[in-house]
């Protein structure tokens, strides 16, 4: 059985960002990985101010920066009519309100910055095909029991292993996550392939009933990234099952799109779809020396691109508290918990109502909804300040 003081149960962002905010204060930790090897699935991925200001923490922002693409606009379209709704100006207002851009990228180079900044990292150890299957409480450490048969004793875990975290199975054992009946297609294509007219500026959302396209630049502009999401008529209650969301249906729900839409949709790959799940809000998770973050501790549905900021967010409030708080773990726990939880419950239940207002149907509540954004300015951010202002409590610093 292998010791160590602190272990990180996976090696997403959350978990490789925790584990180089603990080397870089001087503290060993040790992550292990569910996967053959760390990597990182999916497509693009929308970073707003307040990831950034936990990435800068971390030192690794400018290297961040060299793949990534900053959109001067958010734009809101209608897909059934093409009429603009709103857009969000984030160019220099933008800049002088938060301190920090609004950029996107492919969640894969984002994932390689932090592994190569974790490698290079003495303090750092990092071990693939290592799925944490059972967590044995000791009453001063906690033995975490491998898939695969390894076993680690530790002073510290913490659960970064996503939505079905086994981690919370062994804190709070609340069943399975909870299924939208929305799935999801992502892809990215060579930016050759995309028309001029799709916005290579801009961040562009393009809503209607039940369903919804995003589409932006990443890798430096090389590749264009569209994520196509819809409800399906055939959703089976759970999520379980793979006869529901399938390709012919993203056709047929976005049949009567206008034409820029539906030339997206034909270019979107086909192989995998994503079944969008999230969970209530918990106020508790933690158990004696064991926590939580990120997805594990508060997954959340897509609509406000804020899932992996929150998780950047609590790396950056939890890692301070393990160098700089209280010797007392529960105080530092509890603490944890404190600062975070009641902030990601609102990031929880904000995005599943942000779902609804994106996607009405056509009626009453949809015209007012569209005089209402069509009324606003495009450097109106008062709503976005409780979001992207963000900068943790007090000595959450990194550097």
């Amino acid at each position: 059985m292998e010791r160590t003081q602190i272990l990180v149960v996976g090696g997403g962002i959350g978990g490789l960002a925790l584990a180089l905010g603990l080397a870089r204060r001087g503290r060993a930790v040790h992550v292990i990985e569910r996967a053959p090897e760390f990597g990182e699935i999916g497509a693009g991925i929308q970073l707003a101010p307040n990831a950034s200001w936990a990435l800068d923490q971390l030192g690794v922002l400018p290297d961040i920066h060299s793949y990534a693409v900053f959109p001067q606009r958010l734009i809101w379209m209608d897909s059934t009519s093409g009429e603009q709704l709103t857009a969000m100006d984030l160019g220099e207002p933008f800049l002088a309100r938060y301190g920090y851009p609004y950029f996107v990228m492919h969640r894969s180079d984002l994932l390689d910055v932090l592994l190569r900044a974790c490698r290079a990292e003495p303090l750092v150890t990092l071990e693939a095909n290592r799925g944490a299957l059972n967590i044995e409480d000791r009453t001063d450490t906690t033995v975490v029991t491998c898939e695969n048969g390894e076993r680690y004793e530790a002073d510290i875990v913490i659960g970064a292993d996503g939505l079905r975290s086994n981690v919370r199975k062994a804190i709070l054992n609340d069943g399975d996550p909870v299924c939208s009946a929305y799935v999801a297609y992502r892809g990215t294509i060579p930016i050759e392939e995309v028309s001029a007219t799709a916005g290579f500026e801009s961040v562009i959302v393009w809503t209607g009933p039940d369903r919804h396209l995003v589409q932006y630049p990443v890798r430096r502009g090389e590749l264009y990234n569209q994520v196509a999401v819809f409800k399906s008529r055939r959703y089976v209650d759970g999520g379980a099952g793979d006869d529901w969301g399938l390709p012919d249906e993203l056709d047929e729900m976005f049949a009567n799109a206008v034409d820029l839409v539906r030339s997206g949709i034909s270019q979107m790959g086909r192989q995998r779809r994503w079944p969008m799940f999230d969970r209530l809000p918990v106020t508790n998770w933690t158990r004696d020396r064991v926590t939580l973050l990120g997805d594990a501790a508060h997954p959340m549905l897509q609509y406000l691109a804020q899932g992996a900021a929150q998780a950047l967010e609590d790396t950056a409030v939890l890692a301070a508290l393990l160098t700089e708080g209280p010797d007392d773990l529960t105080t530092v726990f509890r603490t944890y918990e404190a600062e975070r939880a009641p902030r990601t419950a609102r990031v929880q239940t904000l995005a599943r109502e942000w779902g609804d207002y994106w996607h009405v149907h056509p009626g009453p509540r949809k015209a007012s909804r569209d005089a209402m954004l069509q009324a606003r300015s495009a450097t109106d951010y008062g709503d976005a300040d409780w979001f992207y202002g963000y900068r943790g409590p007090a000595a959450t610093s990194l550097r």
